[in-house]
C-alpha cells in the first residue's frame, strides 16, 4: 500500500538508454545514456521555500560494467525483492541473477514499529513485521529508513537468509542514490551467501582487482564500486551447491512495474521477450522479435527452451545428496521449481541429516566456520567438556551462569573443532578462542571452540539444529532427540520402517511451502525404468537407479 514513487523507463529515441527515478523523499534517481552512467540528487543545503528545489546531476562510474561476464548457458537466478520506506526516509551479470521489484511498502503516517539506532535491533523487529503483516510474496524484504544508525554501519542483513520468512530481509539508511545502491547491494550479497571470508582476506587469498573503484563488499576504492571478487563470485556458487537459494530459481510471474516489452519478463499482450537487445543477443534473438516468436517457434528461452528439450530431459541437476534433479514437463519452457528432499534423510554416506536443503554434520560445520582445513573434535572431546557447563564446554548461558549439557545432549552443545585459526571465516568473535587439549587412550586431542556472533541472536559457536547426535538422532535447541519425533516424513513405509517401502524419496515442495509426496512402484518389467508424475502442475521424474 501505500505511495507509488519508483519509476523506470528509457530516454527518448535511445533504446539503450536507461532511466530510474523515486519521488518518495524528493527527486532521487539515475540514467544511462549507453556510454555513461548520471546521477541526480537534490542539493543538500537547498532551504528555499519556492516551488523549485536545487538539484546536482553528475556522471558516475558505479553501474558501466559489460554484460558477458560469465557464460549464457549458465542458468539465470531471480531475487524477488520487495521494498518498504519508512516515513523518513547490481548483481545480474556476475552473478547470473537478477533482481526484480515485485512489491512496494510505503508508510505515509507513522513507521510501524519502532525503529532503533542499532541496525541488527531494527533488523529483527523489521522481519516480525515482514511475518505478521506483510502478505505479499517474495524471496527478500528491504528497508529504507530515514533514520541514521550508530557507528559506521549503514544497514545490517542475515547472512544466507534469502528464501526464509525470518531471515530475508535487510534494513538500509535512505540516503544519496549512489550510496544506497551500494549498501543494498551489500545487504542483499549477505542475504544470498556471500560473506567476504575474513580468513581469505588476511591471508591475501581474496584480493580486489580493481584497486580504484574497489570492490562492492569491500571498503576501499576512490570510486564507488562496480563489481564483486573472484571470492565472493565463489561464495555465491558455494551457497547455492550447498542447498541454499533455492527459491531463485523460479522466474517472477508478478512485478511491480506495469507490462513493458524489452524487461525479459512475459507479460500481457507478448508471446516471448528476451529482454533488452544485448540480452536477446546472448540468448532468444532467432526466435522472438519484438515480443512476438519467429515463424516456427514456441518459445524463445529458460533451459527446456534449447534444442526443445523433450520431457523426462533433465534440466538442473542435483547440487548436493540432499538435492534432487529437476526434468523439463513437456509443455513449458522454464525447468520445473527447484526442489530438495525432506528433513531426516541421510546424506554425506550416513554421516550426516539433510535438513532445509542442507546435509548437515558438525565437520561441515566447522568448516564453513574456520576453514577448509579444519574438522570436528573427536567425540570424547565433547563428551568430556560439554558436560561441565564451562566456556570451555557447555549446553549455552542462562544470564551469567553457563549450562551444562546432560549426557545424552553432548553432542548438540558447543560446537568443538580441530586446529582452528584465529579468525573465522564470518562473523565476529564475542570473547577469546578456547582451546583445549585433553589425553584419552593415549592420544592428545585438540578441543577448540570460538563464539562467532552474526548477530545478537545467531551464535554459530554451538552445533547447528539438525546435526545428527547419534543413529536415527538429531540436534534440536542444544537437545539430541529421536529423529521419528519429528515426523518429517509421511509417506507410506514397510515393516522395515524404509520410506515409500525403499522405491522412492519424499520432496518438499519450496514454492507452496507444504509437503509434497512422490510414490512410485517399479515396473513389473523393468525395476530400473523411470517413472513420470504430473503434481502441482510440475512433472516429476524419478528414477530408482538413483535413488
Amino acid at each position: 500500500g501505500g505511495e507509488h514513487c519508483y519509476y523506470q523507463g528509457h530516454i527518448r529515441g535511445n533504446p539503450a538508454s536507461f532511466v530510474a527515478l523515486s519521488t518518495c523523499h524528493g527527486l532521487h534517481g539515475m540514467f544511462y545514456d549507453g556510454n555513461h552512467t548520471y546521477l541526480i540528487e537534490p542539493e543538500g543545503n537547498d532551504t528555499s521555500q519556492e516551488d523549485f528545489h536545487f538539484h546536482s546531476v553528475y556522471k558516475s562510474r558505479l553501474f558501466e560494467f559489460p554484460l558477458d561476464d560469465l557464460p549464457s548457458e549458465e542458468e539465470t537466478k531471480y531475487i524477488e525483492l520487495m521494498i518498504v520506506n519508512d516515513h523518513l526516509m547490481i548483481y545480474k551479470d556476475q552473478l547470473k541473477t537478477r533482481i526484480v521489484l515485485v512489491a512496494m511498502e510505503t508508510w505515509a503516517a507513522d513507521n510501524k514499529f519502532a525503529i532503533s539506532e542499532n541496525p541488527l535491533i531494527t533488523l529483527r523487529e523489521f522481519m516480525k513485521y515482514r511475518r505478521d503483516f506483510i502478505k505479499e510474496k517474495s524471496d527478500a524484504v528491504h528497508l529504507f529508513s530515514g533514520s541514521q544508525f550508530e557507528s559506521s554501519r549503514s544497514g545490517a542483513a542475515y547472512i544466507g537468509g534469502i528464501c526464509s520468512l525470518l531471515k530475508g530481509g535487510g534494513v538500509n539508511e535512505f540516503g544519496k542514490t549512489d550510496l544506497m545502491a551500494v549498501t543494498l547491494a551489500q545487504s542483499l550479497a549477505h542475504n544470498i551467501g556471500i560473506i567476504s571470508d575474513k580468513r581469505k582476506l588476511a591471508s591475501g587469498e581474496c584480493k580486489c582487482e580493481d584497486t580504484w573503484s574497489g570492490c562492492i563488499m569491500g571498503d576501499t576504492g576512490y570510486y564507488l564500486p562496480k563489481k564483486f571478487t573472484q571470492c565472493n563470485i565463489e561464495e555465491y556458487h558455494d551457497f547455492l551447491n550447498s542447498g541454499g537459494g533455492a527459491c531463485l530459481f523460479n522466474k517472477p510471474s508478478k512485478l511491480l512495474d506495469p507490462p513493458e516489452c524489452g524487461n525479459g519478463f512475459i507479460e500481457t499482450g507478448e508471446e516471448c521477450d528476451c529482454g533488452t537487445p544485448a540480452e536477446c543477443v546472448l540468448e532468444g534473438a532467432e526466435c522472438c522479435k519484438k515480443c512476438t516468436l519467429t515463424q516456427d517457434s514456441q518459445c524463445s528461452d529458460g533451459l527446456c527452451c534449447k534444442k526443445c528439450k523433450p520431457m523426462g530431459t533433465v534440466c538442473r541437476e542435483a547440487v548436493n545428496d540432499c538435492d534432487i534433479r529437476e526434468i523439463c514437463s513437456g509443455n513449458s519452457s522454464q525447468c520445473a521449481p527447484n526442489i530438495h528432499k525432506m528433513d531426516g534423510y541421510s546424506c554425506d554416506g550416513v554421516q550426516g541429516i539433510c535438513f532445509g536443503g542442507r546435509c548437515k554434520t558438525r565437520d561441515r560445520q566447522c568448516k564453513y566456520i574456520w576453514g577448509q582445513n579444519v574438522m570436528s573434535s573427536d567425540k570424547y572431546c565433547y563428551e568430556k567438556l560439554n558436560i561441565e557447563g564451562t566456556e570451555k564446554g557447555n549446553c549455552g548461558k542462562d544470564k551469567d551462569t553457563w549450562i551444562q549439557c546432560n549426557k545424552r545432549d553432548v553432542l548438540c552443545g558447543y560446537l568443538l573443532c580441530t586446529n582452528i585459526g584465529n579468525i573465522p571465516r564470518l562473523g565476529e568473535l564475542d570473547g577469546e578462542i578456547t582451546s583445549t587439549l585433553v589425553v584419552q587412550q593415549g592420544r592428545t586431542l585438540n578441543c577448540s571452540g570460538g563464539h562467532v556472533k552474526l548477530d545478537e541472536d545467531v551464535d554459530l559457536g554451538y552445533v547447528e539444529d539438525g546435526t545428527p547426535c547419534g543413529p536415527k538422532m538429531m540436534c534440536l535447541e542444544h537437545r539430541c532427540l529421536p529423529v521419528a519425533s519429528f515426523n518429517f516424513s509421511t509417506c507410506l513405509s514397510n515393516k522395515e520402517g524404509a520410506v515409500c517401502s525403499g522405491n522412492g524419496v519424499s520432496i518438499h515442495h519450496l514454492t507452496i511451502g507444504i509437503y509434497a509426496v512422490l510414490l512410485y512402484q517399479r515396473n513389473r518389467y523393468d525395476p530400473g525404468l523411470p517413472v513420470s508424475v504430473i503434481m502441482e502442475n510440475m512433472l516429476v521424474h524419478v528414477s530408482p537407479a538413483r535413488i
